[in-house]
């Protein structure tokens, strides 16, 4: 056929509606455009993201999108919502304070601007009382209202301490002690010793069958908590430059034939225990004199 007689045929209906050339719609499965219906005007869209993945999302009509500080996973830190009408209330600490400085009267004792203690004799401590958590002012009087020590101390969330009142060569200073103390275990007690005695050197603590419980411990040092097998102790106060039992040994009981035998050192004190299961047990040496190493115990028991 020759090309000049060639002609482009419509089939009877593309004649009747007039026939216009269109792109191919995609087979299907295959990605391309659509054919998007009568009437329809076509705009280009953010495609949304695949289930899982991020990105923007349709917030529907007439719903205002705002940017928001996002959430952190669970487990992990960062803020969250606290609810509807939440406000937020300090936290409490528990503090008792203890009269440790020998040669002086009696204390008066104000936190903040709430007294705490008001005749706090020598050898004595107070009930733990609640203060609010954060950096509050301690003052100690005397009970004709001189100011021996105004200091600022830092009182954490749920804490417990025991503030103790001690002599320094400059006068009168506060000593913050965490008493807060990990359960001794079924069949157990806790145990330890703190020095609070300004006439004392350092002091080991031993048993009369040569053990050594604590050593080395310094004025103003306080030995971590110990396990003790409940039962009947005696202690001794010496130097003896021995090292202390490893930390990881609970204390026992001594055989029977041991109670009442002194050490072989030479002795500033002595305490003598009767120890039960799941009490908490602090020692506090003080000064009972005027002489080195003239020392008493000042006993405390927690449940």
């Amino acid at each position: 056929m020759n090309s000049n007689n060639f002609r482009y045929f419509l089939a009877p209906s593309e004649r009747s509606l007039g026939g216009e050339a269109v792109i191919p719609l995609p087979n299907p499965g295959e990605g391309g455009p659509v054919y998007p219906g009568d009437d329809m005007l076509v705009e280009p869209v953010i495609p949304l993201p695949y289930p899982g993945e991020g990105g923007p999302v349709y917030p529907g009509d007439d719903i205002p999108v705002e940017p928001v500080i996002p959430l952190p996973n669970p487990g992990e830190g960062g803020p969250v919502y606290p609810g509807p009408g939440a406000t937020q209330r300090p936290g409490m600490s528990r503090v008792r304070f203890l009269n440790a400085a020998y040669g002086y009267q009696s204390f008066r004792v104000t936190v903040a601007n709430s007294r705490f203690a008001n005749r706090l004799n020598f050898a004595s401590v107070t009930g733990y009382g609640r203060v609010y958590s954060g950096f509050q002012t301690v003052t100690v009087t005397g009970m004709n209202g001189y100011v021996y020590i105004r200091k600022s101390m830092p009182f954490q969330t749920n804490g417990l301490t025991t503030i103790a009142i001690i002599k320094t060569a400059g006068g009168l200073d506060l000593l913050q002690i965490q008493d807060s103390c990990c359960s001794p275990g079924r069949g157990y007690a806790s145990f330890r010793v703190g020095n609070l005695a300004y006439n004392s050197g350092p002091l080991d603590v031993v048993m009369s069958d040569g053990r050594v419980v604590y050593s080395d411990l310094r004025y103003k040092e306080v030995a971590p908590f110990r396990r003790i097998v409940p039962g009947a102790y005696q202690f001794f106060y010496a130097d003896t430059g021995l090292a202390s039992m490893p930390a990881s040994l609970a204390i026992e009981p001594m055989d029977s034939d041991w109670l009442g035998v002194y050490p072989p050192y030479e002795t500033f004190g002595s305490l003598y225990l009767d120890v039960n299961a799941g009490d908490i047990y602090t020692v506090y040496l003080i000064q009972k004199g005027s002489g080195r190493n003239n020392i008493q115990n000042l006993i405390l028991v927690d449940g």
